[in-house]
């Protein structure tokens, strides 16, 4: 008698699991203290590049061009940016484009489709980014985290073949910079 009951309590165990939904659990880096830009990671980036390639500035964005950035840039990457700007060594990017290889900066901007990436969960995603100056083409990666609900700009990864006056990505160069 013990078994049968058994037995008739593991289907019906099965039967009742299956009807239940199991919401995925969203991580994120954090919450948002700014508003945001629209989209995923790969809309969003399009658009912070379109911005610089249609307003481009040469070495660190001073406040009222940050203030624009603002919605593309994660609070780290804003704060870091700030605070640069308050350092009087800043040698390296005075004259240069912070944001690309190339010194000058990008006249053309495509980054590619997130659709690329498998794990549609993720909170972090690099996107490889075509850029072009003059005949040159290089590309560079752009990493993109989510904070609260938004997707934002956390680091630049200089990734063309060319040296470069700084370190590896935007990040190591700020970093550099105030030493």
């Amino acid at each position: 008698m013990r078994n049968k009951a058994f037995a008739l309590l593991i289907p019906a165990a099965v039967l009742l699991s299956a009807c239940t939904t199991v919401e995925p659990v969203i991580k994120d880096n954090g919450p948002r203290t700014a508003s945001c830009a629209e989209g995923g990671p790969d809309s969003v980036a399009q658009q912070f590049y379109d911005l610089r390639v249609a307003q481009p500035t040469q070495g660190l964005p001073d406040s009222s061009t940050l203030a624009k950035y603002r919605p593309y840039l994660s609070d780290h990457l804003y704060q870091t940016l700030l605070a640069a700007n308050g350092n009087t060594k800043n040698g390296a990017w005075r004259n240069g484009d912070l944001f690309s290889s190339l010194a000058q900066g990008p006249t053309v901007a495509s980054v590619a489709d997130a659709s690329t990436i498998p794990n549609s969960d993720a909170h972090n995603i690099p996107l490889r980014v075509d850029l072009s100056r003059d005949g040159k083409q290089w590309q560079d990666e752009v990493l993109m985290i989510r904070e609260g609900t938004c997707w934002v700009v956390d680091d630049i990864r200089y990734a063309a073949n060319w040296s470069h006056p700084g370190s590896g990505t935007l990040g190591q160069t700020l970093e550099y910079e105030k030493k």
